[in-house]
């Protein structure tokens, strides 16, 4: 197997294993409010969007120091006991106690930062500048199919449920909980890069393997990639960026967690109101996979740059917000166990709502790829640190985001991300036009970003 296949490889590799991972956690970010809030236990008094906030709080703290404990135990075995974590975390719905659940929200949290630092060290180690945009397109594909099997199952598990019972939500987190642990596995297939090396630089590349195992090494890597991190924190391209970044933590909350609360709330939806948020799970997969397949997979017929497709992704999320204020009632988000009779502008509308659904998704894999395809081709060289702080500034606009979902009305949830998501498109043009400048400048084809 050529180099070349071997590094496609891994990233079809990389994305199946945060696709198994991802089936189980996206779905039970979708589902954990209204198995919650179903929950006939007077012992257990967690909420879903608290549980989101702390994970995602923990999850930025936590990206701060990610690029150290990559640096020190490798992409490859961070990514696996990361993933032990996630699975740890579903299985506490299989009977959840209001302690168990808060203390796993803290451990995943930690997880995560560190599992996303390494998937982008290992996304970038595996692309060059040519490369970068279909990878970043095949691995956000890959991964957004998650959102598509786990919600089919809900689908059709949940259909003419309007109570979930506790057989229910264990079979479903059972399941759940495996699916996990299987992607968790999948990573051990991923191979090191020092295994496409040429046979004369074996020797090399296995000096660097035994120099770095030393503690002092490890240590010196460890706190050289904290101090990168601080530093590249305030370059003129982060900072612009972290405006963007901002905002896809804003409506991944919105579309991961309140906005099938609120389809699930409507009971002028009947009898399928549950089983609706795993169609509305199902749709935004579909909007994220189409979105993922055409911007990364075809980016090499892209001859504009990455500016066209984040315009559109925040075209199809405004229209989203403006369907949504008219479909759905005001309290959804906040309604209480009984659901909500309220109506908004029109009578609620099944199929407007799964259209909504579908755009955000798409929306969101506009944002997304283009953001991982611009941190890989900018800081190409030592990704880490540039993805921790992408991961730190999207995860604590998304704990914020879960923070005030307890509170806050839809309307001015819809208008929060309409503003930070009209002056991050304005930022990330910016920073676009830029990179298109220096290309320019040494030579390249702007169209093969």
């Amino acid at each position: 197997m050529s180099p070349e296949c071997k590094k496609l490889f891994n990233i079809i590799i990389l994305g199946v294993s945060f696709m198994f991972i991802f089936t189980a956690f996206q779905t039970c970010g979708n589902i954990a409010q209204t198995v919650i809030t179903n929950l006939n236990s007077t012992d257990f008094h967690g909420s879903g969007y608290t549980s989101m906030s702390v994970i995602y709080g923990v999850f930025s703290a936590s990206n701060l120091l990610s690029p150290s404990v990559v640096a020190i135990v490798g992409p490859q075995l961070s990514m696996v006991v990361s993933g032990v974590f996630y699975s740890l975390y579903i299985a506490v719905f299989i009977q959840p106690t209001t302690w168990a659940f808060y203390t796993a929200s803290v451990f995943i949290g930690i997880a995560a930062a560190v599992l996303w630092t390494a998937q982008g060290s290992c996304l970038t180690v595996n692309s060059d500048e040519n490369t970068i945009g279909r990878n970043s397109g095949v691995f956000w594909a890959l991964l957004q199919s998650s959102l598509f099997f786990g919600n089919l199952y809900i689908y059709f598990a949940w259909q003419g449920k309007t109570h979930i019972s506790e057989s229910d939500r264990r079979t479903v987190f059972i399941a759940l909980t495996v699916i996990s642990l299987v992607g968790t596995v999948l990573f051990f297939l991923i191979r090191k890069q020092e295994d496409t090396k040429a046979p004369g630089e074996e020797d090399s590349a296995n000096e660097i393997l035994g120099d770095s195992s030393s503690a002092e090494n490890k240590l010196t890597r460890a706190v050289t990639a904290f101090k990168k991190s601080l530093k590249l924190s305030f370059t003129k391209e982060i900072l612009l960026l972290s405006v963007t970044t901002a905002y896809t933590g804003l409506e991944l909350t919105f579309f991961s967690g309140v906005y099938g609360t609120c389809i699930g709330a409507v009971n002028r939806f009947g009898s399928d109101e549950k089983s609706l948020i795993g169609l509305s799970g199902i749709f935004i997969g579909v909007g994220e996979i189409l979105g993922g397949g055409i911007f990364g997979l075809l980016s090499k017929s892209n001859g504009f740059g990455r500016n066209p497709v984040v315009m559109l992704g925040i075209v199809v999320h405004f229209i989203a917000f403006y369907l949504i204020f008219f479909n759905m009632p005001n309290d959804a988000p906040i309604a209480p166990m009984e659901g909500t009779d309220d109506v908004a502008y029109m009578i609620p509308s099944k199929q407007v709502a799964i259209f909504c659904s579908f755009l955000l998704g798409l929306g969101d894999s506009c944002f997304n790829t283009q953001l991982l395809s611009i941190l890989g081709f900018l800081y190409s060289e030592d990704s880490a640190p540039a993805f921790a702080i992408f991961k730190f500034v999207q995860s604590i606009c998304a704990a914020v985001a879960y923070f005030y979902s307890n509170y806050f009305l839809l309307q001015w949830q819809l208008l929060i991300m309409v503003v930070v998501g009209f002056f991050g498109t304005i930022t990330f043009f910016t920073v676009e036009w830029e990179a298109a400048a220096a290309l320019a400048a040494r030579g390249s084809d702007y169209s093969s970003i």
